[in-house]
């Protein structure tokens, strides 16, 4: 089994380090281009990268809450969990179709403390919760959209009353498929669903055939976390969903970088962060669309650009905050695939 895990192991270390250099060699600018741009960041890059600590650190406590939800006896270091999580992140972004990666790593690490079947739960668990964090993240920045366009500070039409209406329906629509997801579980339906791919009924088939009675016990894991441990569930979804708001903070500093403050002040900087906290709402929903790109080359760019061009700001501001959020993911990346070298302390 150790001899298994070590070789699978470097098989997503090498995955990682591969998909960093490809990365680096196909940036969207020159190198002189990016040169430029780091300088401009200056000593805000320091901040820029260092929120990340923290909010890698609260999606770390989401998963943790998730784990002890789904086996209450395992004790598991908090370096161990932070360590899965940065790298198992580091794996999602490096590689295409968003989990392909990050998810089969953070069950592998925890299989070796909690027993594969509570391991499996419990990673599927904090992705359904990630995913489901981000909906209500974009769900709710719809209101924050509009009290900002009640108070003057947006624009607000028809177009745009009808656009985020509709959004709005899609969003409802999702949060209750997650309710039926939470309630009943999720891993054999999707495997179902998987089956009516062309050239995966076989595999899909097979696959229920084998593990019926260890899926079906996953997604008993998966319900009763919602319905006898809801402390640990609503605990999980808090954090994530405060993560969005932390991930915010990096655009923050990125427009205070270009006196972009409304006015400066107190007031001046809570409204900033506020179009902060709409920008990533906007890109993360543009990015999310086409996940199945690694690091959703120019889905990102495009996003932070039309977002920013929104709020009434310069496409160049846009660009710029761009290209140094691609640098940051590329930095933690690199973490990541480090980390996954690194001893496990007790």
């Amino acid at each position: 089994m150790n001899w298994t895990r070590s070789r699978l192991n470097n098989l997503f270390f090498i995955i990682g380090v591969a998909a960093c250099v490809v990365m680096l060699f196909t940036f969207d600018v020159s190198f002189v281009e990016l040169w430029d741009h780091l300088c401009t960041a200056g000593y805000w890059l320091i901040p820029i990268l260092g929120v990340w600590i923290l909010i890698y650190g609260i999606n770390a406590a989401s998963w943790w809450c998730v784990i002890k939800g789904v086996d209450p006896e395992a004790r598991l270091s908090k370096w161990k969990i932070f360590k899965w999580t940065v790298s198992g992140y580091a794996l999602n972004y490096a590689t295409p179709v968003g989990g392909l990666g990050g998810e089969p790593y953070r069950i592998m690490e925890l299989s070796q403390e909690v027993g594969k079947q509570q391991a499996t739960s419990s990673v599927v668990l904090y992705a359904m919760m990630h995913i489901f964090a981000h909906f209500w993240f974009w769900f709710t920045s719809i209101f924050l959209y509009l009290i900002l366009a009640a108070a003057g500070d947006l624009p607000l039409n028809g177009a745009i009353t009808f656009v985020l209406g509709f959004i709005a329906l899609l969003f409802f629509a999702a949060f209750y498929l997650f309710s039926k997801g939470y309630k009943n579980g999720i891993v054999v339906n999707v495997l179902k669903w998987i089956g009516k791919i062309p050239g995966l009924k076989r595999w899909s088939a097979r696959t229920l055939e084998r593990h019926d009675e260890a899926l079906h016990n996953v997604d008993k894991q998966i319900a009763a976390l919602f319905s006898q441990d809801k402390k640990a569930f609503y605990s999980s979804l808090l954090l994530e969903y405060v993560s969005r708001w932390a991930q915010s903070l990096e655009v923050l500093f990125m427009l205070l970088l270009f006196g972009v403050d409304n006015g400066g002040g107190i007031d001046g900087i809570m409204l900033t962060y506020l179009h902060s906290v709409l920008i990533v709402a906007l890109t993360t929903f543009f990015a999310n669309l086409i996940g199945f790109l690694p690091m959703q080359i120019g889905v990102q760019e495009g996003g932070f650009v039309l977002s920013i061009a929104a709020l009434g700001l310069s496409a160049a501001l846009g660009i710029f905050v761009s290209i140094i959020c691609r640098v940051r993911e590329i930095v933690w990346i690199f973490i990541g695939i480090m980390l996954m070298k690194l001893p496990e302390k007790e």
